[in-house]
């Protein structure tokens, strides 16, 4: 029997922690200030503007309209008013949709494993699990920031966007896990980062719907603020005649319909051009306008304005690996509530459940194989035919097939890094990223503690009514490394080592970030070095991600 089941399980094996959904917010807010770009004059003039309207780009542009003029260029669209990203309810839907105008924009990097980043208002908080956790008051020191301010920003960002979760069977049960595999003491609920664990906020409120960075324009000056979707910026305008260094001075942007629109700063020595496109999108307009490593931007015929080989280097992406557990009773649909945090560098955090909908229609949320992270499709096959197939025996399975849920562990930091180049000249294309996941021994070693307190908690009092009894971790593991999880060449049996399984099963759990970090492209007030009126603020800055989860923190920053 126990083959049978493991073969059944390992079928419907289809799905994996893409936590990824859109904006849901029921209501839109009524931003008169949300124009789409087509509307926008050729020419225009502001004393800041904001290129990236993403998760620290709205805090940032609601703060600075309250004593200046603001523009906040977006490339991708609102997260309002889509009846399929709305809420919990439809998680996943948002992830099918590969078109060009999609929230969501997928890339490979060349390790091999499927990656997204954000297109839509709002960015990456609009893209996650939802979970809201502030970063350790060690990290806050380390980077030298201000505590006072930086707890006011918290609470700023957590007056619109955090909750506390409701707490369902199957995430008390790995959270009672946690504690008997040692990760102690308990610390409750609480957004502040502690060693053991805890239960997180989270970003949906207690009806399911999503609150995101876009939220935060709700404290914007109206009067002080405009922000212009489906406006992507090609380059940044610099005046380099007669001045001692290049000085940042205005934006090209194109609208939907291919028009080019350009923006400049009125006079003023505050006057400011602020980049916050994230950690693909930041380097890459920074090369884009001639800002970078200067044998590779003529490379691309980009005019030089500042050789700064720095650009791009330095790029991390924290490893994220799981066990799928399936379950003999149901499991409730939830996205990240609990993280264990432990003293030996990695984070445990778990997703149950499969979504079904309100409907009848089965979009399988975290379990779909359209979303595109983990499938019995592999990702080089992916084509519509194929998914359709691969949807079509989805829908013959029955519901049980999809009971369970995943345990993952991320690594902290990571000491290993990479690095991104143009692959073209157009901002609408994806560069090439390398993030050299586990180069670092450290990183794998990390991911091994992890994987084996996984077990612990499987193998655990609280967790036993919530697993097979006759299904052994050797075997969830094998069957979370039979699925093709990346573009990665496999090992015979992964069980058998750690490393082996933690090489072969590695993904992204989004929270990649540098390539213009402090220090060696921004200063410490996050002023590009080399050129004048321009900064950068955004996770691309990062030397590590900050807590178990970014987006509270850079919310914050934009504050």
């Amino acid at each position: 029997m126990a083959p049978g089941w493991c073969r059944f399980f390992a079928a419907s094996f289809v799905g994996i922690l893409f936590f990824l959904s859109l904006c849901a917010c029921d209501r839109a807010p009524n931003y008169s200030f949300m124009l789409n770009a087509t509307s926008s004059p050729t020419i225009s003039y502001y004393d800041y503007i904001i290129v990236g309207g993403g998760t620290s780009g709205c805090g940032l542009a609601a703060t600075l309209s309250q004593n200046a003029s603001v523009l906040l260029l977006e490339r991708g669209g609102s997260p309002y008013g889509n009846p399929n990203i709305t809420s919990l309810d439809k998680f996943g839907a948002a992830l099918s949709d590969l078109s060009p105008t999609s929230p969501s924009q997928r890339f490979i990097s060349e390790d091999g494993v499927i990656n997204a980043r954000a297109r839509v208002l709002g960015g990456g908080s609009c893209l996650n699990a939802g979970f809201y956790t502030r970063a350790s008051s060690e990290y806050i020191r380390a980077v030298g920031w201000d505590s006072r301010l930086v707890n006011e920003s918290y609470q700023w960002v957590e007056q619109r966007v955090a909750f506390k979760p409701e707490m369902g069977p199957w995430q008390s049960a790995v959270r009672d896990g946690l504690l008997e595999a040692g990760v102690v003491p308990n610390n409750g609920f609480t957004y502040d980062h502690l060693h053991g664990t805890k239960v997180g906020g989270t970003i949906f409120d207690p009806n399911g719907s999503r609150h995101t960075a876009a939220d935060l324009l709700e404290y914007a000056n109206p009067g002080g603020l405009t922000v212009l979707l489906h406006a992507t910026v090609h380059r940044i305008l610099f005046a380099t005649k007669a001045r001692p260094k290049p000085v940042a001075h205005g934006v090209v942007y194109r609208d939907a319909s291919g028009a080019k629109h350009r923006a400049f700063l009125n006079r003023g020595l505050k006057n400011e051009i602020i980049i916050s496109s994230g950690a693909l999108g930041s380097p890459q307009l920074l090369m884009l306008s001639g800002v970078g490593p200067a044998q590779q931007l003529r490379a691309h015929n980009i005019t030089v304005v500042l050789d700064q080989p720095m650009v791009g280097q330095l790029m991390s992406d924290n490893p994220m690996n799981a066990i799928f557990v399936p379950s003999p009773l149901p499991v409730e649909v939830s996205l990240i509530q609990v993280v264990g945090i432990t003293q030996f560098g990695s984070y445990i955090e778990a997703a149950g459940g499969a979504n079904f909908g309100v409907s009848q229609q089965r979009d399988y949320g975290m379990f779909s194989p359209k979303i595109g992270q983990l499938s019995t499709v592999p990702p080089k096959q992916r084509t519509p035919e194929a998914l359709a197939k691969a949807i079509e025996q989805m829908n013959s399975l029955d519901q049980q097939a999809f009971q369970g849920g995943f345990i993952i562990e991320k690594v902290t930091g990571p000491i290993s890094t990479g690095h991104l180049e143009l692959r073209t000249n157009s901002p609408d294309d994806n560069p090439s990223v390398t993030f050299n996941y586990f180069k670092e021994p450290q990183d794998l070693q990390r991911c091994v503690e992890g994987i084996s307190t996984i077990e612990k908690v499987i193998e655990s009092r609280p967790f036993s009514k919530f697993r097979f009894d006759f299904m052994s971790v050797p075997q969830l593991l094998n069957m979370t490394a039979s699925a093709p999880v990346n573009l990665l060449p496999k090992h015979y049996n992964s069980s058998q080592s750690l490393d082996d399984f933690c090489k072969d099963t590695v993904m992204t759990i989004w929270h990649y970030h540098g390539g213009c970090q402090v220090g060696s492209v921004v200063d410490h007030d996050y002023k590009v070095i080399g050129v004048d009126a321009l900064r950068i603020i955004d996770g691309s800055t990062f030397n590590a991600s900050p807590g178990t989860n970014p987006q509270a923190t850079v919310m914050m920053l934009g504050r």
